[in-house]
């Protein structure tokens, strides 16, 4: 593994606002900063946003605290927003592609902005969610963070995840996680447990300068929730209480309105504890000194109030992309102030560099902006700037769930890949925030030149060296031993999730030695059958006489030093069943 590009130093963030007077003394010191961000919680789930049922206390007291970006978007889905957060670039550009189908690993090349500020002194660590590879050298321990306590893949309960899968309907309770890189059992709540780490973490820096990634796999499915939680929101019914000649309202089944029950649950449970949190900061006199931001990843999942906006999780209509963004800093003068400036999850890290007077990453393109410029006065116009969204199962596709954004205008695409401009709905944002009327074709000339401009961002994007060069997966190393493959990180064939009799394989790369394989499938393989492993080069395999069995082992294999698709499934009658999960172990 080669080292990582240097950085190039932007100034201080008082500098960068080019003399505005904005800053206090006290912001000369380095702030910490605490980012929280949400899973599948959508624009509407807030009070603060005009939702009349749930209860979110403590974040609408910081939403009226804080600057709030009101155009702020990110990526459809959650990895590739995770990847642009940590990094300022374009998912594609880091390798990220997808959720699942070895689509989220972010390559370890990237710079985060843990990586950004550890090297200007901070302490950092990361609680909850990380979704951008789950073993060396993409994990946050890898990645620039002291400290983490996560769970595997896209959320708890999935078959990623493999320690809290096999739980079922408890998989948010009393789980095992992933501290530093080793399981561990944590009593409790998840969300409760993820803040309960963040808390301990900044009591421990309090004197040093840190930077907190408390990241909720909350609202996410599977919707379990603490039952005194649950108990809050069962008599409601979430699509009453709303003026629908305002503002669009989708229709709502009986399981949308008890989905909404349990995502409500859910944010308020994430309330209480961002409350604690906050309550903490100032019972430690940090909270002056606190750059406190708070977003979601993408829109909802279930369908519910979405204050009006089309789309939901996984679509670039604005009810997909568009997000809350809130940042807290008390060293900056203004506050409970609302700027209209599009924004995005790539200015985030931009932004925290400037303001913490940290050097940005160099060697490669940083695709947002430091947005301090719009805090102040100097610059509160969106401009002609183009923001570029897209997202389509396993790769993207020329043309399918595609979006450019520039000004006031929003171009997307969902039609062919040889669709003309025409073939496109062109809305405006500012008269019709809801995007209901395509314009297309009383503006042909604009859609024409967004198209184009929009091809050349694909085009770009799509030729990425970490896209065609996908990242490997590091076995027989010192960093971590035994490896564990889990089913999100798998490729093949496409949507390898819970399926038995699947086509799917893992991208790794050995060091020499001898080593043991476990494999565990999702229930009992037939007895005489055959255990088949590829890698790479050549085939080991082994003969099951046992009934019953979920796991198979095989022992000192001797592998070479390769970078292969490792390849195991169980051969029995012509079917081939691919395990759950792979222990690599790398024994001499």
């Amino acid at each position: 593994m080669g080292r990582k590009a240097l950085y190039f130093r932007t100034g201080t963030a008082a500098a960068a606002l080019a003399g505005i007077s904005v800053f206090s003394a006290q912001s000369q010191k380095q702030p910490n900063v605490i980012l929280i961000i949400t899973d599948d919680q959508g624009y509407g789930d807030l009070g603060f946003h005009g939702n009349p049922h749930v209860k979110t206390p403590n974040i609408d007291k910081l939403a009226s605290q804080s600057i709030r970006f009101t155009n702020f978007y990110v990526s459809p889905v959650s990895a590739p927003t995770r990847s642009s957060l940590m990094t300022g670039r374009y998912s594609l550009r880091t390798g990220v592609r997808d959720t699942n189908n070895g689509g989220a690993m972010m390559a370890s090349s990237e710079i985060t902005i843990a990586e950004m500020l550890k090297s200007e002194g901070y302490r950092t660590g990361h609680f909850g969610k990380w979704h951008l590879g789950d073993n060396y050298p993409m994990r946050p321990v890898d990645q620039g963070f002291d400290e983490s306590v996560m769970h595997l893949g896209g959320g708890m309960g999935q078959p990623g995840d493999f320690t809290t899968w096999s739980r079922g309907d408890s998989s948010y309770f009393d789980p095992v996680l992933w501290h530093n890189g080793l399981q561990e059992s944590y009593p409790g709540y998840c969300s409760d447990i993820f803040t309960e780490e963040a808390i301990k973490f900044i009591e421990n820096s309090k004197n040093n300068p840190f930077f907190c990634y408390l990241a909720f796999n909350a609202p996410h499915t599977p919707l379990q929730v603490p039952g005194n939680y649950y108990e809050m929101y069962r008599n409601i019914d979430p699509s009453s209480g709303f003026n629908n000649d305002l503002k669009p309202f989708p229709a709502m089944t009986e399981k949308d309105k008890e989905d909404a029950r349990r995502v409500y649950a859910m944010v308020t449970n994430i309330d209480d504890n961002i409350g604690r949190l906050l309550r903490r900061i100032e019972e430690l006199q940090i909270a002056d000194n606190t750059v406190v931001i708070f977003m979601t990843d993408n829109g909802p999942q279930q369908r519910r109030y979405v204050a009006g906006m089309r789309g939901l999780k996984g679509s670039v209509y604005r009810g997909g992309v568009r997000v809350p963004f809130f940042i807290r800093y008390p060293a900056i003068c203004k506050s409970n102030t609302e700027i209209n400036a599009a924004s995005a999850h790539i200015d985030v890290l931009p932004t925290i560099a400037a303001l913490c007077n940290a050097g940005l990453p160099s060697g490669r393109i940083i695709d947002g902006k430091n947005l301090l410029p719009f805090i102040t006065d100097a610059e509160k116009q969106t401009g002609g700037r183009s923001l570029f969204f897209y997202w389509t199962r396993h790769s993207p596709e020329l043309y399918n769930n595609i979006a450019l954004q520039k000004g006031k205008y929003r171009l997307i695409g969902n039609t062919d890949h040889n669709a003309p401009a025409a073939g496109f709905e062109l809305f405006d944002i500012e008269n019709d925030p809801y995007e209901r009327k395509d314009i297309v074709n009383e503006l042909p000339d604009l859609a024409s030149e967004m198209k184009n401009e929009l091809d050349i961002m694909f085009k770009e994007l799509v030729s990425s060296g970490n896209l065609a060069n996908r990242p490997y997966i590091y076995a027989g190393t010192e960093n971590e031993n035994p490896v564990f493959l889990n089913r999100n990180d798998a490729g093949g064939q496409w949507g390898v999730w819970e399926q038995e009799e699947a086509y799917g394989t893992w991208r790794v790369a050995f060091r020499e030695g001898v080593y043991n394989f476990k494999f565990r499938f999702i229930r009992a393989v037939p007895k005489g059958g055959r255990m088949m492993v590829e890698t790479g080069t050549f085939i080991s395999q082994a003969g099951n006489e046992k009934e019953g069995i979920d796991v198979i082992e095989m022992r000192n294999i001797h592998v070479p030093v390769i970078e292969c698709e490792f390849t195991p499934f169980y051969l029995s009658g012509g079917k081939r069943i691919l395990p759950l999960w792979v222990e690599i172990e790398k024994v001499r």
